[in-house]
């Protein structure tokens, strides 16, 4: 079963309450000096953009260039196909959340390391609980690997996974559908009809 955000109850949460508490989280995250070699390379920390009450969040994996400036995930090139897959299953930014496994931007556009993840895992989580989603996309295998270790994005791509998480005695049931990364298809013409085709079963998860 899936317990309510941070072991509360099951009361509504109002859309108020969880816009605050996620600016509560995202001044966490700047005062713990989470990460404090990437924000200090950093224009800005991206903690996330979209509708904290809907049942789908989609995660990539660190900030690049035009996230970092704008402060807002997914708004460069990758972005715009991203729009544009979300469109074509009757989606737009305003139905879902989208957010980063690590929310500053790493130097030169690099993967982001395990230690880095590992420090912004527990946020994320919160994050989560706070959006309390039904159904979490990944993007790239970054996010996927943090959600279901040992899986392969050439294998694993467009199957939902039943996932339980846990964190401090809650316990978490999430259904995760991991896609590859916008990014693959700007690099390589045929990952573009792979997306689009995973992204008609993410629609109909959703239904």
């Amino acid at each position: 079963m899936r317990l309510p955000p941070f072991g509360g109850s099951f009361a509504k949460i109002t859309y108020m309450d969880k816009a605050s508490r996620i600016m509560a989280l995202e001044n966490e995250i700047i005062e713990q000096k989470i990460c404090s070699n990437l924000a200090a390379g950093a224009t800005q920390l991206v903690m996330g953009d979209g509708n904290l009450d809907s049942q789908i969040v989609f995660i990539g994996e660190a900030p690049g260039k035009n996230e970092d400036l704008q402060g807002k995930p997914f708004v460069g090139a990758s972005g715009k196909f991203l729009d544009e897959m979300l469109t074509s299953v009757g989606l737009n930014r305003s139905d879902i959340y989208i957010t980063n496994i690590v929310k500053y931007r790493p130097p030169n556009n690099r993967d982001p390391l395990s230690d880095e993840k590992r420090s912004f895992w527990p946020y994320l989580m919160r994050q989560l609980e706070i959006i309390n989603p039904t159904v979490i996309v990944t993007l790239g295998r970054h996010a996927m690997d943090c959600f279901i270790p040992g899986a392969k994005i050439s294998v694993d791509h467009g199957r939902p996974h039943k996932v339980q998480l846990h964190r401090d005695g809650a316990e978490y049931n999430w259904l995760v559908m991991p896609l590859y990364h916008p990014a693959a298809a700007l690099y390589n013409g045929s990952m573009r009809q792979t997306l689009m085709d995973d992204f008609q079963k993410v629609k109909d998860l959703i239904n």
